[in-house]
Protein backbone atom coordinates (compact mmCIF):
# COMPACT_ATOMS: atom_id res chain seq x y z
CA UNK A 1 0.00 0.00 0.00
CA UNK A 2 2.86 2.42 0.61
CA UNK A 3 4.21 1.52 -2.92
CA UNK A 4 1.16 2.71 -4.19
CA UNK A 5 1.00 5.95 -2.57
CA UNK A 6 4.60 6.74 -3.38
CA UNK A 7 3.73 5.78 -7.14
CA UNK A 8 0.63 8.37 -7.08
CA UNK A 9 2.64 10.88 -5.66
CA UNK A 10 5.42 10.89 -9.20
CA UNK A 11 1.82 10.21 -11.05
CA UNK A 12 0.61 13.69 -9.77
CA UNK A 13 3.64 14.84 -10.55
CA UNK A 14 3.83 13.92 -13.51
CA UNK A 15 -0.21 15.22 -14.19
CA UNK A 16 1.24 19.05 -13.30
CA UNK A 17 3.66 18.14 -16.03
CA UNK A 18 0.73 17.53 -18.31
CA UNK A 19 -1.78 20.19 -16.97
CA UNK A 20 1.14 22.87 -17.67
CA UNK A 21 2.04 21.54 -21.15
CA UNK A 22 -1.55 21.01 -22.37
CA UNK A 23 -2.17 24.83 -20.92
CA UNK A 24 0.89 26.14 -22.86
CA UNK A 25 -0.39 24.25 -26.06
CA UNK A 26 -3.76 25.56 -25.32
CA UNK A 27 -3.02 28.98 -25.40
CA UNK A 28 -1.23 28.44 -28.99
CA UNK A 29 -4.05 26.27 -30.30
CA UNK A 30 -7.52 26.79 -28.46
CA UNK A 31 -9.05 24.02 -29.68
CA UNK A 32 -6.28 21.81 -27.64
CA UNK A 33 -8.03 23.12 -24.62
CA UNK A 34 -10.47 20.21 -23.85
CA UNK A 35 -10.71 17.99 -20.34
CA UNK A 36 -10.57 15.60 -23.95
CA UNK A 37 -6.83 16.13 -24.88
CA UNK A 38 -5.75 16.16 -21.02
CA UNK A 39 -6.83 12.41 -20.29
CA UNK A 40 -5.47 11.33 -23.46
CA UNK A 41 -1.97 12.97 -22.58
CA UNK A 42 -2.49 11.71 -19.03
CA UNK A 43 -3.61 8.29 -20.03
CA UNK A 44 -0.02 8.74 -22.76
CA UNK A 45 2.06 9.50 -20.50
CA UNK A 46 1.68 7.50 -17.26
CA UNK A 47 1.52 4.30 -20.52
CA UNK A 48 4.92 5.58 -20.87
CA UNK A 49 6.31 5.75 -17.36
CA UNK A 50 4.98 2.64 -16.68
CA UNK A 51 5.99 0.82 -19.84
CA UNK A 52 9.33 2.31 -19.33
CA UNK A 53 10.36 1.63 -15.77
CA UNK A 54 8.33 -1.52 -16.27
CA UNK A 55 10.94 -2.87 -19.14
CA UNK A 56 13.69 -2.15 -16.92
CA UNK A 57 12.25 -4.16 -13.69
CA UNK A 58 11.09 -1.68 -11.40
CA UNK A 59 9.62 1.89 -10.71
CA UNK A 60 11.23 3.91 -7.78
CA UNK A 61 8.61 3.02 -5.80
CA UNK A 62 9.26 -0.65 -6.63
CA UNK A 63 13.12 -0.19 -5.84
CA UNK A 64 11.80 1.41 -2.67
CA UNK A 65 10.19 -1.24 -1.17
CA UNK A 66 12.41 -4.20 -3.27
CA UNK A 67 9.47 -5.32 -5.80
CA UNK A 68 10.76 -6.49 -9.23
CA UNK A 69 8.16 -7.46 -12.50
CA UNK A 70 9.00 -10.29 -14.61
CA UNK A 71 7.72 -12.59 -16.59
CA UNK A 72 7.36 -16.18 -16.06
CA UNK A 73 10.55 -17.24 -16.43
CA UNK A 74 11.92 -14.98 -14.35
CA UNK A 75 13.42 -12.78 -16.94
CA UNK A 76 12.12 -9.14 -17.26
CA UNK A 77 9.51 -8.28 -18.96
CA UNK A 78 9.63 -6.90 -22.75
CA UNK A 79 8.12 -4.17 -24.51
CA UNK A 80 4.78 -5.38 -25.35
CA UNK A 81 4.16 -7.76 -22.26
CA UNK A 82 4.36 -4.06 -20.10
CA UNK A 83 1.93 -2.69 -22.38
CA UNK A 84 -0.48 -4.83 -21.56
CA UNK A 85 0.35 -4.99 -18.10
CA UNK A 86 -0.43 -1.10 -18.29
CA UNK A 87 -3.58 -1.54 -20.50
CA UNK A 88 -5.05 -4.81 -18.50
CA UNK A 89 -3.79 -2.41 -14.87
CA UNK A 90 -6.80 -0.38 -15.68
CA UNK A 91 -9.66 -2.66 -14.46
CA UNK A 92 -8.58 -1.50 -10.86
CA UNK A 93 -10.59 1.37 -12.48
CA UNK A 94 -13.78 0.13 -14.02
CA UNK A 95 -16.11 1.91 -11.75
CA UNK A 96 -14.93 5.13 -12.69
CA UNK A 97 -16.15 4.60 -16.10
CA UNK A 98 -19.34 4.82 -14.99
CA UNK A 99 -18.66 8.44 -15.07
CA UNK A 100 -18.70 8.72 -18.62
CA UNK A 101 -21.61 6.26 -18.33
CA UNK A 102 -25.31 7.55 -19.47
CA UNK A 103 -26.22 7.09 -15.79
CA UNK A 104 -23.84 10.01 -14.87
CA UNK A 105 -23.45 8.51 -10.77
CA UNK A 106 -22.82 11.30 -7.86
CA UNK A 107 -19.37 11.92 -7.30
CA UNK A 108 -19.65 10.21 -3.61
CA UNK A 109 -21.56 7.11 -4.92
CA UNK A 110 -18.79 6.88 -7.42
CA UNK A 111 -15.89 7.24 -4.68
CA UNK A 112 -18.18 4.56 -2.54
CA UNK A 113 -17.81 1.84 -5.74
CA UNK A 114 -14.46 2.37 -6.54
CA UNK A 115 -13.31 2.21 -2.97
CA UNK A 116 -15.43 -1.13 -3.09
CA UNK A 117 -14.06 -2.46 -6.26
CA UNK A 118 -10.14 -1.77 -5.43
CA UNK A 119 -11.05 -3.72 -1.80
CA UNK A 120 -12.64 -6.71 -3.74
CA UNK A 121 -9.53 -6.43 -6.74
CA UNK A 122 -7.31 -6.94 -3.76
CA UNK A 123 -8.97 -9.71 -2.19
CA UNK A 124 -9.20 -11.27 -4.83
CA UNK A 125 -5.31 -12.36 -4.68
CA UNK A 126 -6.17 -14.10 -2.04
CA UNK A 127 -8.17 -17.04 -4.18
CA UNK A 128 -4.92 -17.00 -6.52
CA UNK A 129 -2.30 -19.66 -6.06
CA UNK A 130 0.64 -16.78 -5.37
CA UNK A 131 -1.31 -14.23 -4.45
CA UNK A 132 -0.56 -12.16 -8.09
CA UNK A 133 -3.24 -9.76 -9.04
CA UNK A 134 -5.67 -11.16 -12.33
CA UNK A 135 -3.81 -8.38 -14.55
CA UNK A 136 -0.89 -9.86 -14.13
CA UNK A 137 -1.57 -13.28 -14.28
CA UNK A 138 -3.64 -12.09 -17.90
CA UNK A 139 -0.21 -9.96 -18.84
CA UNK A 140 2.00 -12.72 -18.15
CA UNK A 141 4.07 -10.79 -15.17
CA UNK A 142 4.68 -11.45 -11.42
CA UNK A 143 6.06 -9.38 -8.80
CA UNK A 144 8.76 -10.31 -6.84
CA UNK A 145 10.48 -9.68 -3.86
CA UNK A 146 14.11 -8.23 -4.93
CA UNK A 147 16.98 -8.89 -3.18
Amino acid sequence: MACWLYEGLLLFSLMMVAVLLQSALALLLPALNHPAWLQASSLLLWGAYFVWFWQRGQTLPMKTWRIRILDPQGRPIGRARALSRYALSWVWGLPLLLQISPWHQPLAQLAVLQAGWVCIWALLTRFERHGQFWHDIWAGTRLVSAP
